[in-house]
């Protein structure tokens, strides 16, 4: 269909694509050719096992036909329809996403283009539910690059953009165990005391704001890129608490761990909550088309209901990418998706288990389903982490080259190796990859002090 000899994508690319997260003169890519199940190729026909779902997003795995049989047949029907249209696709997408949510009690859905502006469009739904301006968010997070998600971002990425991004963002501490500010000199507290603790920190943050001014809770259910934080037990239930107390709406990001990632549809369903609204993106579609949604208890949509919601996209509900969605999620049912990501999980943990007791870089694992991390240290005694916050090593560089190199994608992020393969790969294609992997953190190991 279109005219481009292989080995000019990259030259081509490199000079007229404007690189995000990028340096442009350092960037690099590799000139993708085809793909499929967990697996991907280059332009040179080199082989690659996908560790990262590419963004953490293709959640069915590669070249699904079922998928892509939906998409061309919605674009021969009706490609697009306008945002004040409805249309087949769309009442059976909504239908779709809200069957799935937690007890189908997120029964409203507004479609947006991806996770950014599904975050965005929640914070305006619960300023305009509750009347206040103030959202919490936790430092940990990462909710998106547009000016509204990026200002909810408590990762040092927002901080390149401030002081030109929304006003009105209060930040608060992740419950994390291994790096705890509150227990650094008592690490063997119990589990229910570290969630107090955490709980009481967040309470003491929203008596300082003001309730009353608070408008909403946005977290990740499972922290995703900044650490794969899962929270312990009785947190989630504490915030649903504390919001109900305060009459603060409750606000899940599951973008990345939604859509069977941690072994449920939902990650906050692994501690039976049922929050206001969950925004998504990614595993909505497995990205085989761009599309976000909120999800909302109808009593939230309801306070629109005499006077408009002063929002909207021109490409709301785009028709493609609803199809997109209705497939991925009737093929994840068909094919019992979320069920082998919640049996595969204890193979991945079993399997950084191994990995851990055989490196001395590293100094922590944690997974939940399908979403696993590396956390890799100079020295376990210290947890003095292989590279500096918010930067790399050479170390951890090398590491990254080594796993590419011998065909294994995957994702690093300061210090840590993020582990979030497609939801249907196997034990034998973990292990494929985790014999990378072994390999790849001899480097780390050697720069281990003692």
């Amino acid at each position: 269909m279109f005219d481009l000899p292989d080995n000019e994508i990259l030259p081509l690319s490199k000079e007229h694509v404007f690189w995000t997260w990028s340096a442009q003169a350092k960037v690099n890519p590799i000139a993708v050719k085809r793909a499929k199940g967990v697996y991907f190729w280059d332009v040179d026909d080199k082989k690659y096992l996908d560790f990262n779902s590419m963004t953490m997003c293709v959640n069915i795995g590669h070249g699904d036909e079922r998928i892509i049989k939906a998409m061309q047949e919605q674009a021969a029907e009706l490609p697009y329809a306008a945002p004040g249209m409805t249309t087949k696709i769309r009442a059976l997408a909504s239908r779709e996403v809200a069957s799935v949510t937690p007890n189908g009690a997120l029964s409203k859905v507004l479609f947006t283009l991806g996770g950014a502006d599904a975050n965005e469009n929640a914070i305006k739904l619960a300023r305009g539910y509750t009347k206040r301006h103030k959202i919490l968010t936790r430092y940990r997070s990462y909710h998106g690059a547009s000016a509204g998600a990026m200002a909810a971002t408590g990762d040092p990425r927002r901080v390149a953009w401030e002081p030109n991004l929304m006003p009105g963002v209060v930040h608060f501490l992740d419950p994390y165990r291994y790096r705890s500010t509150f227990h650094r000199t008592n690490p063997n507290i119990s589990e229910a005391d570290f969630t107090q603790d955490y709980l009481n920190h967040l309470e003491e943050i929203i008596l300082y704001e003001d309730p009353k001014s608070i408008a909403a809770i946005l977290m990740e259910s499972v922290t995703g890129t900044n650490g794969v934080i899962i929270p312990p037990e009785g947190y989630m239930q504490g915030v649903r608490k504390l919001c109900d107390k305060y009459g603060i709406v409750m606000i899940c990001d599951e973008v990345m761990s939604g859509f069977g990632r941690t072994g449920k549809w939902f990650a906050i369903e692994n501690w039976n909550v049922v929050p206001d609204m969950i925004t998504m993106a990614k595993g909505l579609t497995s990205a085989y088309a761009p599309l976000g949604a909120v999800a909302m208890k109808p009593e939230i949509a309801a306070a629109f209901n005499e006077h408009a919601f002063e929002s909207g996209l021109t490409y709301t509900s785009h028709p493609i990418s609803l199809a997109a969605a209705v497939a991925n999620i009737q093929a994840m049912r068909e094919d019992k998706v979320v069920e082998h990501a919640a049996s595969m999980g204890g193979v991945l943990r079993r399997m950084l288990s191994d990995l851990g007791e055989a490196h001395p870089s590293v100094g922590e694992v944690r997974s939940i389903g399908l979403f696993g991390i590396i956390e890799l240290v100079k020295d376990r005694k210290t947890k003095e982490p292989m590279a500096p916050w918010n930067g790399s090593s050479p170390e951890m560089n090398a590491v990254k080259k080594f796993c590419v190199d011998n065909g294994l994608f995957l994702y690093t992020h300061w210090h840590t190796v993020l582990i979030i393969p497609p939801l249907i790969i196997d034990e034998a294609q973990l292990k494929e990859g985790f014999d990378v992997l072994d390999e790849a953190l001899k480097i780390t190991d050697r720069t281990v002090g003692g």
